[in-house]
């Protein structure tokens, strides 16, 4: 999908699924990100739980152009709050942000980051003191704060030597391997000849997985595109398929030479989660949460609902509910998943676009931690990824190729006409398939047989049209996806 063009007047500050993102030096200026990060900081102080003492914000911030100088700042405006910043020394995946709050009982968390979006891009999440991120409610507070006005941003004098800082990364890796028994892992990958390629994109998880593992895995593990570039190598830091090709390549040659590989990509900020499997085969989030529930429910035998967005696979329910598990099915957004593992007990959820969270961790995306767990998986099944996912499909029956596809509408107009067209009047036939049933939980999902559906599901701020296409082979989700685009051109 094309870019967009670059506006020229900076946007109205309202926050998004996930935090606030714009445009640097247009949305995203330092006179803009302080009363927001003031207001922000504010509202953390107010919302926290009664007999809450603890006054410290945790400030992380990823590889992005200015993320290091904007975390600094917005440290001195938390500080000038008369709350206590503790700024990460180093940039970090954003759960590990998510991890300190819980581990140190902080108010919360102010991440300068923008995930997967272009390179131009920038951005600040907000973290509750529960580690994931804060719902729509708070930040609507937060907007009502920078609307009524008044929002100084008190800049004290530079702390001596800066705003303090602490070893994030460190508090982070030694939790997770609390929590995986890595000298196992690697054990097991080296039994079972298997080479871990990661591809962390650039962004701020570089380094991570081999830390995790240990310097003992130096044979196992290899890293490519971990340097810092923040312009992520001309391409969005998201992990999809077409910026993948040296990854892909990598993975091939080892397998090419005699040794399977697994690839393992993340995103710019480390919350989002995608495999390359020993062929080459791209693996989203359709495929690995399918294989992380078989393990989590099958071999580990934990508890808990599995949560699926309604863009996921088939594939998870038919995995689920053969191994007994519940299975609830929300709209597509993080946010749906987090709030039921603040209220139930959640074996895992995930969605589409790659980010995973488990109950037993945090109600949050959490993308190396589920890097642990996939090669867990794959290690106690003793074979590859590719190997295991075609097996696990052949058992329940869910083999599926899927695609999606953005497609930018010319105007907000033609977006609001065929938005009325599909609520009023929805297809009764989709490239030669008759329609069984009209889902309506977020978008319009047109189920036509098993494992075989389309959605179409629109932005909430722009005139972009999401398509989404699970069918029995790639060659007719090329037809359902062409159909689908005929049809939203065509209005």
């Amino acid at each position: 999908m094309a870019s967009a063009p670059l506006p020229l007047e900076a946007s109205p500050i309202v926050f998004g699924t996930d935090g606030w993102r714009g445009i640097l030096g247009v949305d995203i200026t330092i006179e803009r990100l302080l009363p927001v990060a003031a207001a922000a900081a504010r509202e953390l102080e107010s919302s926290a739980p009664a007999g809450h003492a603890n006054r410290e914000v945790v400030i992380g911030y990823d590889r992005r152009f200015l993320a290091p100088e904007l975390a600094e700042a917005i440290g001195a405006a938390v500080r000038g709050a008369g709350l206590e910043p503790l700024l990460s020394d180093t940039p970090t995946p954003t759960p590990t942000s998510s991890w300190a709050v819980v581990e140190r009982g902080a108010l919360g968390a102010l991440v300068i980051t923008a995930s997967h979006n272009p390179p131009e891009w920038l951005g600040l999440k907000i973290k509750g003191p529960f580690g994931g991120s804060v719902e729509g409610d708070f930040t609507g507070r937060v907007e009502t704060r920078l609307a009524a006005g008044g929002i100084t941003v008190p800049m004290p004098p530079p702390a001596a030597g800066g705003e303090p800082r602490f070893d994030a990364m460190g508090a982070y890796v030694a939790g997770l391997r609390a929590r995986v028994n890595t000298e196992a892992l690697v054990a097991g990958l080296e039994r079972i000849g298997l080479k871990v390629i990661v591809d962390p994109m650039h962004g701020s998880a570089a380094g991570v997985l081999p830390a995790l593992l240990g310097p003992g895995a130096a044979g196992v593990i290899a890293e490519i595109r971990a340097q810092r570039d923040p312009l992520f190598g001309g391409n969005p830091p998201e992990p999809l398929a077409p910026y993948l090709t040296e990854l892909v390549a990598a993975v091939q040659a080892s397998t090419a030479a005699g040794r399977p590989a697994v690839g393992i990509v993340f995103d710019g900020d480390g919350d989002r989660i995608a495999a390359v499997d020993e062929h080459g085969r791209f693996c989203s989030t359709q495929l690995l949460m399918p294989l992380l529930i078989d393990h989590l429910a099958g071999a580990r035998q934990l508890p808990g609902t599995v949560i699926k967005t309604v863009s996921g696979s088939d594939l998870m329910q038919l995995v689920a509910e053969g191994l007994g598990c519940t299975v609830l099915e929300k709209p597509v957004g993080f946010k749906y998943i987090a709030a039921e593992m603040l209220s139930s007990q959640v074996l895992v959820g995930g969605e589409e676009s790659g980010g995973v969270g488990f109950g037993m961790h945090l109600p949050e995306r959490d993308a190396p931690f589920a890097a642990l767990l996939l090669l867990e998986a794959l290690v106690e099944g003793g074979q590859p990824l590719g190997a295991r996912i075609d097996a696990l499909q052949a058992r329940h029956g869910g083999a599926a190729a899927y695609d999606r596809l953005d497609l930018r509408l010319p105007t907000m107009a033609a977006r609001s006409r065929l938005e009325a067209q599909l609520a009023q009047a929805p297809p009764r036939e989709v490239a030669g398939a008759p329609v069984l049933q009209v889902i309506t939980t977020d978008g319009v999902k047109l189920r036509l047989g098993p494992s075989h559906w389309l959605m179409l599901r629109f932005s909430g701020t722009e005139p972009l049209l999401r398509l989404y296409c699970e069918a029995p082979s790639a060659t007719r989700v090329a037809e359902v996806l062409a159909w689908a685009r005929q049809l939203a051109e065509g209005i």
